[in-house]
C-alpha cells in the first residue's frame, strides 16, 4: 500500500469522525501532553480508542492517521514507513491504531524514538501486551494511558447531556452528596448493561455486539499476541470465560477454575492472566500478605450478561462495576477474604487512609463490618437500589478524586 492511497483513508476517516462531536475527558489529557516520550492509549475493543485517535489527528497538525490492520501484507516495516514519511512528506505525529496487528512493533518503536528525534508516535492497542512482551525496553520510550469504559459521569454527558460535576471519596464517606443526584439512578440499569461503551449510544442492542467483541478478542486478538499459543488453548480459555460468567459462586479463583475445567491451577493462573490484559476479566488481590490466598476473579462490564439474566447476576455485576471504577481510577484495593461463618465487608481501599466498603442490596447493614471497629477506618456501604440510610452504588461513578484532607 503506498502513501497515496494511505492519505486517502486519513481523509476518509478524518470525515468520518465530524459526526463525533463530543469528546472523553482523556482527549485534553493527551493534548496536554508535552516532551519525546511517545503515547501509547490501551483500552478494551470497542472502548473508542480509534475515535479518540481520529479526533487527535484532526486536531494536530502535521499528523497522520494509520489503521494498522489494513497494512499486513508480511513485508510492512513499519521504522521504513514512518521514516520514508516525515522525510518525504513532512509528517511528524504518526496515530497508529492497533498496533499489536504488528509483529515487530516493539523493534520498530524503539528505532523510531531513538533514531527520528523530531517524529511523535501515538498509538493504540486492544491488550496491554508490553506487560506479555518485553523483548525490547520501551519504558523510558512509551508512556502508557488507559482508556477504559465511561464512567457513570460521562455516560450520563454523552446519552442525557446531563453535566455533573464529579466529587471526592472525601464527599462521598461523609455523606456530603446532594440528594437531587438520586433522580439520575434510573440511568444505572442501562449503565450497567452495556451503556458503558461508546457504541450502545447508536446501539439499542449492545450486548449481540459485545458477544463478537469477546469472540474477536480470544480467537483474534490473544492468539495475535501469544502466536505459540496452540489452537486448543484458544478453546480452554474461551471455556474460562464461560465458567466465569455462568458460575453463581461468589468464590472464584484459581482454584475453582482449576478444578471446575480439568486444567492445572498454573494453566488457570496462565489464561486468566491473558484475560485480564485482554480486559475480559478482572483480578481482585486479597488484603494482607499470606500468599495462599488467591485473587478473587470477577468480570468487565457487562460480560457476565452474556451468560445470566440482570437480575440474575446483580450481585455479582454490582462488585463488577465497584471494581471497574476503581481500576479506572488507578485505586489501591483489595477484596477481603473472611473465615467461614464470618462476615465481613467486600473491598478496601487503602489510598488516603484505610476505607472499608460493603456492596450489596437494602439489606446489607453494620453487622457486615465486624473486626473493623478500628476508628481509623472507614466504613461504607453501596446499595443499588438505593435505599435511605445508605449511599448509592451509582455515586462511585461519579468520583474524579480519592482526597480525604
Amino acid at each position: 500500500m503506498d502513501y497515496k492511497e494511505i492519505f486517502e483513508l486519513h481523509l476518509l476517516a478524518l470525515k468520518e469522525v465530524e459526526r463525533y462531536k463530543k469528546k472523553r475527558l482523556l482527549f485534553d489529557e493527551i493534548m496536554k501532553e508535552k516532551g519525546k516520550h511517545f503515547l501509547g492509549i490501551i483500552g478494551p475493543r470497542g472502548v473508542g480508542k480509534t475515535v479518540l485517535l481520529r479526533q487527535l489527528a484532526k486536531e494536530l497538525k502535521n499528523s497522520l492517521y494509520i489503521s494498522l490492520d489494513t497494512l499486513l501484507d508480511g513485508s510492512f516495516d513499519l521504522f521504513e514507513f514512518v521514516k520514508n514519511g516525515f522525510e518525504n512528506y513532512k509528517i511528524k505525529i504518526f496515530l497508529l491504531d492497533e498496533i499489536h496487528y504488528l509483529k515487530n512493533f516493539s523493534r520498530d518503536l524503539k528505532k523510531i524514538y531513538d533514531f527520528l528525534d523530531e517524529v511523535k508516535v501515538i498509538f493504540t492497542s486492544s491488550i496491554a501486551l508490553w506487560m506479555m512482551k518485553s523483548e525490547v525496553d520501551l519504558s523510558r520510550r512509551v508512556k502508557i494511558i488507559p482508556l477504559g469504559p465511561f464512567s457513570f459521569r460521562e455516560f450520563l454527558w454523552f446519552k442525557q447531556n446531563i453535566n455533573i460535576k464529579d466529587f471526592t471519596i472525601k464527599d462521598l464517606v461523609e455523606n456530603k452528596w446532594d440528594r437531587e443526584l438520586l433522580k439520575y439512578e434510573f440511568h444505572f440499569e442501562n449503565y450497567l448493561k452495556g451503556g458503558l461503551y461508546p457504541f450502545s449510544l447508536e446501539e439499542p442492542h449492545s450486548l449481540d455486539l459485545f458477544k463478537n467483541i469477546l469472540n474477536r478478542v480470544i480467537t483474534g486478538d490473544i492468539p495475535t499476541v501469544n502466536r505459540d499459543m496452540k489452537v486448543s488453548e484458544v478453546e480452554k480459555i474461551k471455556n474460562v470465560v464461560d465458567f466465569v460468567g455462568k458460575s453463581h459462586s461468589e468464590d472464584i479463583n484459581y482454584t475453582t477454575i482449576s478444578k471446575n475445567l480439568g486444567i492445572t491451577k498454573y494453566k488457570a493462573n496462565q489464561y486468566v492472566t491473558i484475560l485480564n490484559k485482554s480486559f475480559i476479566l478482572n483480578i481482585i488481590k486479597p488484603y494482607g500478605t499470606n500468599v495462599i490466598r488467591e485473587p478473587k476473579i470477577l468480570m468487565h462490564l457487562p460480560y457476565r450478561l452474556l451468560y445470566r439474566d440482570y437480575k440474575d447476576c446483580l450481585g455479582p455485576l454490582r462488585e463488577d462495576f465497584f471494581c471497574e471504577v476503581m481500576k479506572l481510577l488507578r485505586a489501591d484495593f483489595y477484596y477481603l477474604k473472611s473465615k467461614r461463618g464470618e462476615k465481613t465487608p467486600d473491598f478496601l481501599l487503602r489510598e488516603c487512609k484505610n476505607i472499608v466498603f460493603e456492596i450489596g442490596g437494602k439489606g446489607k447493614g453494620k453487622s457486615q463490618f465486624k473486626g473493623y471497629d478500628s476508628k481509623n477506618i472507614k466504613k461504607v456501604i453501596l446499595t443499588h437500589p438505593y435505599h435511605p440510610g445508605k449511599i448509592p452504588l451509582f455515586l462511585i461513578g461519579m468520583m474524579g478524586k480519592f482526597n480525604l484532607s
